[in-house]
């Protein structure tokens, strides 16, 4: 019952051909290509350009960000503190249901 079963290889049927031969071939070192001379001239201005309008963009967008994180970890916070609350009520409870008797 617990032993592994290993499935049986099935024989190949039909005609089957044999491995191809390989011959070595010569390996012949190769020169390399000359350089090419023409030159282009690099550019003098920055890879991102900021204009005016996608700074405004830029710094609205991080604003938004951080006030919904902000938010999101406020109420996080507010769920733990309220969570907190009515754990040490319902203790206070207990507690004094228990020295009453």
């Amino acid at each position: 019952m617990f032993r592994p079963k290993v499935p049986t290889m099935p024989q190949p049927t039909g005609l089957t051909t044999p491995p191809a031969v390989v011959e070595p071939t010569a390996v012949t070192p190769h020169a390399p290509a000359p350089a090419s001379t023409a030159v282009t001239p690099a550019r003098n201005r920055p890879a991102v350009q900021l204009t005016p309008g996608t700074v405004l963009v830029l710094v609205g967008g991080g604003t938004a960000v951080v006030l919904v994180v902000g938010a999101v970890l406020v109420s996080m916070l507010l769920a733990v503190a309220l969570t907190a609350a009515s754990v040490a009520v319902c203790a206070l409870t207990v507690r004094s249901v228990i020295a009453r008797r």
